[in-house]
């Protein structure tokens, strides 16, 4: 298995989005519009700009993120081509992230619910190289509830 196959798998990307939803629920407890979740693995599994959101103070919002992002325009450009790229993984780690109750698509109103643990659980300890993974996700939700989709969209410059 090669690096990106250990960085780019379903499992990480069930747990990135289900901390993503977290971060995003914590405000209001309003759950995301599950388009969104398109965009959290292109922007977090891709190292530079990984380092540019845990750099990002979580106040200064997305707009500021995207602006530290976009100081070469093609940076920017490139989330809506990542996203296209990562899609099949997205997916897949919806999937995955639904089977192990993590997350929780509501058919209805095109939502997802990242879950609690339950009763006792704790979260589970993980390895230093996945640590700044949790931080990252839980700020990008937060950055997201504070937008409508679609300042979202034009923020980051993807079409949905």
């Amino acid at each position: 298995m090669d690096e990106i196959e250990i960085i780019q798998n379903p499992a990480l990307g069930a747990y990135v989005l289900w901390r993503f939803g977290l971060g995003y629920q914590a405000e209001d407890g309003r759950n995301p519009l599950f388009p969104l979740s398109f965009l959290v693995l292109p922007l977090l599994l891709h190292r530079p700009t990984l380092d540019i959101v845990s750099s990002t103070l979580k106040p200064s919002g997305l707009a500021l993120f995207a602006a530290k992002l976009g100081k070469e325009r093609e940076n920017l450009l490139a989330v809506h081509d990542r996203a296209l790229a990562l899609r099949p993984l997205t997916l897949q780690s919806v999937g995955l992230g639904i089977s192990q109750r993590l997350l929780t698509l509501d058919y209805a109103s095109t939502t997802i619910r990242a879950n609690g643990l339950g009763d006792g659980a704790r979260n589970p300890k993980l390895p230093e190289r996945i640590k700044a993974f949790s931080g990252a996700a839980e700020k990008v939700g937060f950055w997201f509830s504070q937008l409508s989709f679609q300042q979202v969209g034009s923020i980051l410059a993807v079409e949905f």
